[in-house]
């Protein structure tokens, strides 16, 4: 039981104050505050104070260093070989979490979440406490620090001077780690011997101190290398920590040397090897030891369990880091107990280990609660992904600017520092898998548009003129646009435009290319004006409402044609779902010959003769029969029989191909997170999951031997049409009032490529992605509007960003921390940005027309699994999918989600029907003529947005979605900034902490007066964390330490 001491007396009680008292009165701070305690304590008056101010202090002084490096910690404990030779044995280590040495010994545990016992922490605490605490020492081998720390013990009194060789030759004891070695390896160190410890001790009688030592020192200096030895070296687990990594070692042993307990911390100057004393060779930066009397190992083991644990912790590990002192590190601990959460002893079993999270909660928190930094509160609109708000940056990219050209000046100069970079940053293996992913996304869907163009206008645009213009616009826009990620390519409202756009023309005997030519030019003038009056700021309207909104339509459709194309191919090679075995032998085909001849009775043999050589070519010696389908069908013969439509292997192996690569590449993009072969073998194959499937369906298409349908590309360079040219001329064709009426649909264009190419952009823009070198929207859309232009007097076809094509190459793109710690999920840095990816895979659609004796081994179904893929994965981390999922789910069984907590379950799903409802009519207004106006539908969603604000608080939005800005929003943020900090000289920051909402000159100002002041007169201090504890062996307990409070009640 935990006794709470009664709060102390104030100074007043008795008789006398701190000036009678011959105490230091506080002086007042510059800004007119006082060195009061700020005590989180429930009794007012109690001297007992949080470790929160001094912490602050600590993690609050500027430092322009580089941040703290990660740390490697191990626990050695000290063991016998054999009974007899006392060794260091590794028994656990930790980066983020805990590893076990198994009972075995044989093999490490999964990393585990570290649980430790309360009794163990307030150990800890007093070791600190009463132990020696050696800051910034300055040594450089392991016997130095020994020999320092035995004779700054034996100067304050806790140690004997008889007992410094004894400690020293344990401390300098050989170390043996878990590594992995081969089995001869690891008999031979079973066997291996050292001199023995007793025989030494024993000849200790008979020999001077100063032999003595010398031969404990030259025995033990033997046992422990100075240098790392071959297993550290090619230890694997190097990989694991980053490059710049230092080790914090913990010592922990009994010995019968020893009558209390022989505690100290040592943080070193400069990080030094010390040999073979850590597992991997990193430095060593800390080190904790703590050697005490027999029986009480378990204990040993759990406080060098507790300080290992504090040493992976991230605030604890700033606090030792920045620590001036023993009370910093008090501090610490303090800190560290203040955030600990108590399990009670018998519903939780201590053996059981804890998995650890998918996500980690962050620790900036914390770091920002003490270092004067603002925490997100719970009203606050967090952006968290699919899970919170979301959102799109809403800086200098999206700025009204009011000058003329000025947010495309200021987009050319945000951009141009990054150009050269753009290209070298792309070299990487994982590049290598984008270009031959989005490669073939690409080609299909050139391919796809450019039939379905062709059908549309007689092919006056057909599949070379689409692989052209992708080749063109797409390469263009890599090398010179604001955002050279997004992937341009032909959409489906361009195609329904074009199609209504030929009809128009041949219903009224128009030049089709020449009045598309004038519409594209008008089209292009308004989208310059655009970039020219900054109108791309209308994208901060672009919530995440009207993205998901279009996201989701676009890979809907996706999914749909991709499942249309397998129907339509099983249309073409039908199943004979009629087929009855009993009956097989009335299923045949033969080739017949014309029926022409074979009604005619007045033809003569002469007459048949020539009939022949006019209207078959068949050869005079050559019989109907003995022909095949495809020379029947040459000649004009008929096929006859039930067998002549029956394909039935061509639909069904189809269809294992269309699954087997979707499934395919899911499972290998997802093999990352497997526990199946070594890390870098994980990564290649989920960097390459796409192509690899691809490669083994195709594969398997070509073991089969089933004549499924190939991959078409033309083989020859020249337009679809006979009737047209490479350049479509501007006047002739049409009347001169023709010219100006194009303006008309050409605003229908302007504002379907606005909101393709800015929603797209918003989408590959948003915060999620950790873009670094910024956006360009004002540039994007003037290289559309200039490409516009081009592919309207060359005959191509429009191209705007491709939101799933783009989406998909930003996931290829995808970075995550090399290494990482055991546990612990690879953490996503951002996406690699850079121009070669995009301009490669538009030179290779260019020349994939020379290409076409490799792509004809491709099957179309292959290609249609990878359009699947797209659709699909451009769906995973949408917020409305996850929504979409609660509406099927009990309230018991749903997910954490951030929204649920702060938003009502019957608003989330409002806020879902709604989307479905927008989403419904925008896909039925796709699939009718209405169609051309489905860029102004999509316009109508905004407006929907800005309804909803009638409905849902800005509360919910701000969890549900982004809060529309509003035109004095940046005026507003200020003011509430201002509002925040306060002024400096109010009464209402007088009670305040002196630290809190201050310049940084004058938090410079008050953290000097206060560590001079204040920190120097302990009564006035706030920082008195807990009573007094020392430590004491109580004979007649079972436990090494009993707490025992000086002048107080209190006892643990």
């Amino acid at each position: 039981m935990v006794k709470i001491p009664p709060p102390p007396p104030p100074p007043e009680a008795n008789g006398k104050g701190p000036a009678e008292e011959g105490k230091p009165v506080p002086k007042p701070l510059p800004n007119g505050h006082h060195c009061q305690p700020m005590n989180r304590s429930i009794f007012p008056l109690s001297a007992v104070s949080s470790a929160a101010e001094r912490i602050r202090f600590i993690l609050g002084e500027e430092d322009d260093g580089p941040a703290p490096p990660q740390l490697f910690t191990e626990l050695d404990e000290l063991l016998s070989v054999d009974g007899q030779e006392m060794e260091w044995k590794e028994t656990a280590r930790w980066i983020k979490f805990e590893e076990k040495v198994e009972k075995g010994g044989e093999r490490w545990s999964k990393p585990h979440v570290a649980t430790l016992s309360l009794h163990s922490l307030f150990e800890l605490r007093t070791c600190i406490e009463k132990g020696t605490i050696m800051l910034d020492m300055e040594a450089s081998t392991l016997s130095q620090v020994v020999e320092m720390i035995t004779d700054n013990q034996i100067e304050i009194g806790q140690l004997k001077a008889e007992l410094k060789d004894k400690v020293m030759y344990t401390l300098l004891r050989r170390h043996r780690h878990q590594t992995k070695k081969s089995n001869l390896r690891s008999l031979a160190d079973i066997g291996k011997t050292v001199s023995s410890a007793s025989r030494l001790f024993s000849n200790q009688e008979n020999d001077s101190p100063t032999t003595t030592h010398r031969n404990l020192t030259s025995s033990s200096m033997n046992d422990i290398s100075d240098k790392p030895e071959k297993e550290q070296l090619r230890n694997k687990f190097m990989k694991k920590l980053p490059r710049d990594a230092e080790a914090s070692n913990v010592l922990v042993g009994e010995v019968d040397f020893l009558d209390a307990p022989f505690v100290a911390f040592v943080r070193l100057q400069q990080a030094v090897m010390l040999g073979a004393l850590t597992e991997v060779p990193v430095p060593t930066r800390f080190l904790f030891i703590l050697l005490g009397p027999k029986g009480k190992a378990k204990s040993y083991h759990e406080i060098g369990r507790a300080i290992a644990t504090l040493m992976s912790d991230e605030v604890f590990h700033d606090i030792a880091y920045k620590a001036k002192d023993r009370q910093d590190l008090l501090a610490g601990i303090d800190e560290f107990l203040d955030e600990v959460i108590v399990l009670p002893p018998g519903e939780w079993d201590p053996a059981i280990r804890i998995e650890p999270p998918k996500s980690l909660p962050s620790s900036d928190k914390r770091k920002n609660m003490y270092a004067g930094g603002d925490s997100q509160m719970n009203g606050d609109m967090p952006h968290d992904g699919g899970h919170g708000g979301g959102g799109h940056a809403g800086g200098d990219e999206l700025k009204k600017t009011g000058r003329f050209c000025g947010g495309l000046l200021l987009d050319i100069k945000r951009k141009a520092p990054f150009f050269v970079s753009d290209f070298t940053d792309a070299f990487h293996i994982q590049a290598l898998s984008t270009i031959l992913f989005i490669y073939l996304g690409t080609v299909t869907n050139a391919i796809t548009f450019g039939g379905l163009l062709g059908d549309a206008t007689e092919n006056m645009q057909g599949v070379l003129e689409s692989f052209m213009g992708t080749a063109i616009t797409g390469g263009v826009f890599c090398l010179l646009g604001g955002q050279p990620l997004i992937i341009l390519s032909s959409t489906g409202p361009v195609l329904v435009f074009e199609r209504l756009l030929f009809n128009f023309s041949r219903d009224n005997e128009f030049d089709y290319l020449e009045f598309r030519l004038w519409i594209g030019l008008w089209s292009a003038f308004f989208c310059l004006m655009l970039v020219a009056t900054d109108a791309s700021f209308l994208v901060q309207y672009f919530t995440r409402f009207t993205e998901e909104g279009f996201s989701c339509l676009i890979s809907f459709i996706f999914i749909y044609d991709a499942f249309k194309k397998m129907l339509k191919l099983a249309h073409h090679y039908p199943i004979n779902a009629e087929f009855k075995s009993e009956y097989v032998t009335q299923y045949d085909c033969l080739c017949m010959a014309p029926t022409v001849l074979e009604n005619s009775t007045d033809v003569s043999d002469e007459g048949a003769s020539v009939w022949f050589l006019n209207n078959t070519g068949l050869p005079m010696n050559a019989t109907w029969s003995s022909l095949s389908t495809t020379e029947c069908l040459k000649y004009n013969g008929e096929l006859v029989g039930k067998a002549c439509e029956f394909v039935p292997d061509i639909t069904l192996m189809s269809f294992i191909l269309f699954f087997g690569t979707y499934t395919c590449s899911m499972c290998l993009k997802k093999f990352k997170t497997s526990p199946f072969f070594p890390t870098t073998v994980r990564k290649l194959v989920s960097d390459f999951a796409i192509i690899l499937a691809i490669f083994i369906f195709c594969g398997v298409d070509m073991l089969v031997g089933v004549d499924t349908p190939k991959l078409i590309v033309p083989s020859e360079f020249k337009p679809t049409s006979p009737h047209r040219g490479w350049f479509v001329p501007p006047f002739g064709g049409n009347p001169w009032w023709v010219y100006l009426a194009a303006a008309l649909p050409a605003l229908l264009v302007t504002i379907l490529v606005f909101m393709d190419q800015q929603i797209t952009a918003v989408i590959v823009n948003r915060k999620e992605h950790m873009l670094k070198k910024g956006a360009g929207y004002h540039l994007d859309l003037f290289w559309v509007a200039v490409l516009l232009i081009v592919c309207s007097f060359m005959g191509l076809p429009w191209y705007v960003a491709a939101t799933v094509i783009s989406i998909a190459h930003i996931d290829s793109l995808k970075m995550e921390t090399e290494t990482s710690a055991p546990g612990e999920q690879p953490k996503f840095l951002g996406v690699r940005e850079q121009r070669l990816t995009g301009v490669v895979v538009f030179i290779l659609t260019g020349l994939s027309v020379f290409m076409s004796p490799i792509l004809k081994f491709i099957p179309m179904p292959v290609l249609y699994g990878v359009f699947l893929y797209m659709g699909v994965a451009s769906l995973n981390g949408v917020q409305f999918m996850d929504r979409l999922k609660l509406l099927l789910m009990p309230a018991k069984h749903q997910p954490d989600l951030v929204y649920l907590r702060h938003v009502p379950l019957r608003k989330v799903h409002l806020f879902t029907f709604i989307q479905i409802l927008c989403l419904a009519l925008l896909w039925i207004l796709k699939s009718t003529v209405a169609a051309i106006v489905f860029p102004v539908m999509i316009l109508a969603l905004v407006a929907v947005r800005k309804a909803m604000d009638w409905m849902f608080s800005q509360h919910e939005l701000g969890f549900l979605d982004d809060v529309i800005p509003e035109k004095d929003k940046k005026k507003k943020e200020d003011e509430k900034t201002k509002k925040k900090r306060g002024s400096m000289d109010s009464d209402a920051e007088d009670e305040r902490s002196p630290l809190r909402s201050l310049t940084d000159t004058h938090r410079a100002e008050q953290l000097r007066y206060y560590q001079d002041n204040c920190l120097s007169s302990p009564e006035t201090s706030p920082l008195k964390p807990v009573p007094q504890i020392i430590i004491d062996m109580d004979p007649d307990d079972d436990n090494a330490f009993y707490w025992k409070s000086r002048g107080s009640e209190t006892s643990l």
